[in-house]
């Protein structure tokens, strides 16, 4: 088995980076296919904290090369942040990180528009990170969007952008009142020309890498951004995203066919939380949900934001499964869980006297129901150590069963802390060639 995509299962933040991190010592290659700088990608290494937004979290392995395909829209200012500050860090970048000549940019009226918007939906925000995501997506789509192979020619983006900044004035200027100066605009476009010099070294036919490398036996991992429920088609729409994190988006975003990928791991949480606006069933907005929120340290990587809290939802989870072609799952912050008299999982919605034991696509229902659980009593061990699935709690062995009865899949891997080591291993996802 060679190449593995690497998924979110609920509404993000389930450990993605942590587990990406991991699984990176045995890839040869990682590839994020989707999102932007919206994404936060949190690893522990040593005792260091280190917070990725476009970087693959395989950087911090020196014999990995890493890629950021053509399904992500960049943030050139905000990427050279973050290869400066891992570079402080002794982190090595050159020749360990690659960008598709294809990935479209995030410019600075991106972000004014998302604001904008934002502010507009009064009481119904979606709860963007207002860092332009949106807007350079709707720009991609509109085939007006300036992608790396423009940004890193001068003769390319200058009359790309320039003709953008004119439509992109007058539409701001009419509709919201909002003025972009001239000394802004050259501000833009100079800072912009800056940018493409700088991140020309990082630029390569991303696709043409990766199937090479997939024909020697190379390991390739995709790693995904957000979750399967913030999927522009497939999510709670219009609580989404702007992208594809589901497993279908790791070859449109990276220029890599279907045929070639071998396996699917869905990464979730042992409880659920959600950033944001949106139905969210098994939110707890009482005193335990705040606990699980303090104990777990929910609080979102990129903005900060307290993240809502709920126990664990398998309805949502076998539809990941469903949606994805999920083959295994990863469960992670099982820790955060430990000391709890019980614990209960979600089986079922109950709308109208009608049960549903599958995700319903009508948004009504899900922002309406009444989650059905059942309860299961805690263990009281501290588990943060074990590093054998054998030495678990028995309760806890209960709990994770149940779950893969649930959601129809096994779990072959479990974190019990944020640490690489603190991470229990039931089988190999790479296997030799």
């Amino acid at each position: 088995m060679a190449t593995l995509v690497i998924v979110g299962s609920q509404w993000g933040d389930e450990g993605k980076g942590k587990i990406t991190d991991i699984l990176s010592e045995q890839a040869d290659l990682v590839v994020r296919y989707q999102g932007g700088g919206n994404a936060g990608h949190t690893v522990v290494w040593k005792e260091n904290k280190f917070i990725f937004h476009h970087i693959p979290s395989g950087i911090l392995h020196p014999d990995t090369k890493c890629f950021i395909g053509s399904g992500v829209v960049l943030d050139p200012e905000l990427l050279l942040q973050e290869i400066e500050e891992v570079k402080k860090r002794g982190i090595k970048v050159e020749g360990n990180l690659f960008i598709d000549y294809k990935t479209h940019v995030v410019l600075p009226y991106h972000k004014i528009l998302d604001e904008i918007k934002e502010e507009e939906r009064g009481k119904n925000k979606l709860g963007t990170t207002r860092r332009g995501i949106g807007p350079a997506y709707i720009d991609k789509v509109a085939r007006i969007g300036i992608r790396m192979v423009d940004l890193i020619e001068e003769d390319l983006l200058l009359p790309k952008i320039k003709s953008n900044l004119q439509e992109k004035k007058f539409i701001f200027h009419q509709l919201y009142q909002v003025d972009i100066s001239p000394e802004e605009e050259e501000n833009i476009i100079r800072e912009y020309i800056k940018y493409g010099k700088r991140l020309k070294r990082y630029v390569v036919d991303v696709s043409l890498w990766l199937n090479q490398a997939i024909e020697e036996g190379k390991k390739v991992l995709f790693e995904g951004a957000q979750g399967t429920l913030l999927d522009i088609d497939h999510g709670t729409f219009p609580y989404v995203t702007s992208s594809h994190p589901i497993a279908g988006g790791a070859c449109t975003g990276s220029g890599v066919g279907p045929t070639r990928i071998d396996r699917v791991l869905g990464i979730t949480k042992a409880y659920t939380t959600r950033v944001g606006s949106g139905p969210f069933p098994t939110e707890l907005k009482d005193k335990l949900g705040e606990y699980i929120r303090e104990k777990g340290g929910e609080y979102g990587a990129t903005t900060g934001r307290p993240r809502r809290c709920g126990w664990f939802d398998a309805v949502i989870v076998k539809y990941a499964v469903r949606i994805n072609g999920l083959d295994s799952l990863a469960l992670t912050k099982i820790d955060v869980l430990s000391n709890l008299d019980k614990i209960k999982i979600c089986t079922a919605y109950k709308y109208k006297n009608k049960i549903f034991q599958e995700f319903p696509p009508n948004l009504e229902i899900l922002a309406h129901c009444t989650p059905l659980y059942e309860e299961l009593e805690g263990w009281k061990e501290d588990i943060s150590r074990i590093n054998r699935f054998d030495q678990l709690p028995e309760l806890l062995k209960d709990y994770i069963k149940r779950i893969e009865e649930l959601v129809k899949t096994k779990i072959i891997l479990l974190s019990v802390g944020p640490e690489r080591n603190q991470t229990i291993i039931r089988e190999k996802l790479f296997t030799e060639n």
